[in-house]
């Protein structure tokens, strides 16, 4: 990441997305072809990702979270696997030594405001021929007060997203939109009626909703959706 200093984060959406165990599947089933050797995950919040990624056949997995508040959740939470390591730091840190077959972004490109130079920083920090997956909200009409409150700065298009990963020296593997069910209830929710995100809508619509609409994408790609994930190469 481009900041220098690390910050505390208070957004709700970890707190809420906590119950989201179905929809995190969903996407990590997706990215579990790329998932190779040596991972890194960015921004990994108090690990509710982080947690799945380890369940894969990975050698290890060093998380990264700048957050000074977020740090001791997600190192309690990845302590007891010997793969994992914490980190409290940006991806870019000084010796620039490390080397990742894997870079994920889940949810977090978003938060960056100079997303050019952070995949610059992904870039450097991979192996060639690795894979980077990046998981981030789509459709710029959808951005609401929640999306400012999550501290957002901004929503992707499916293009604007290709164009920069690209420009960053990747090739497309795969792009695609998801969760096509979820632009409606976002729309109305957050969008028109500025309401907040809580977990028992979260659990609800993880429940009831995303096991559906997995076996529907999966036969379906859908032309639009709430999110849009890719998985791109190191030339």
């Amino acid at each position: 990441m481009t900041q220098t200093n690390k910050k505390y984060y208070f957004g709700k959406d970890l707190e809420a997305m906590s119950f989201a165990n179905n929809y995190h599947r969903w996407l990590l089933a997706e990215f579990l072809p790329y998932l190779k050797g040596s991972v890194a995950e960015v921004g990994a919040g108090i690990g509710n990702v982080s947690k799945l990624i380890l369940e894969s056949n990975i050698n290890s997995l060093t998380a990264f979270e700048p957050s000074v508040n977020m740090y001791p959740l997600l190192e309690k939470a990845l302590k007891k696997d010997m793969r994992a390591k914490a980190v409290n730091d940006f991806l870019c840190i000084e010796d620039g030594d490390a080397s990742f077959d894997s870079v994920l972004y889940v949810n977090v490109l978003e938060h960056i405001e100079d997303d050019v130079c952070e995949l610059a920083c992904a870039h450097t920090a991979m192996t060639s021929g690795g894979h980077i997956m990046i998981f981030v909200p789509a459709l710029p009409w959808l951005y609401s007060e929640l999306d400012t409150q999550f501290g957002h700065f901004r929503r992707y298009t499916k293009d604007r997203l290709l164009a920069l990963i690209q420009r960053s020296g990747f090739s497309i593997v795969k792009a695609r939109y998801f969760d096509l069910a979820g632009i409606i209830p976002w729309f109305i929710n957050y969008t028109l009626l500025k309401n907040t995100m809580n977990g028992q809508n979260v659990f609800i619509y993880d429940r009831l909703v995303v096991p559906v609409m997995r076996v529907i994408e999966s036969l379906v790609s859908p032309f639009i959706g709430k999110n849009i994930l890719l998985v791109a190469r190191k030339k």
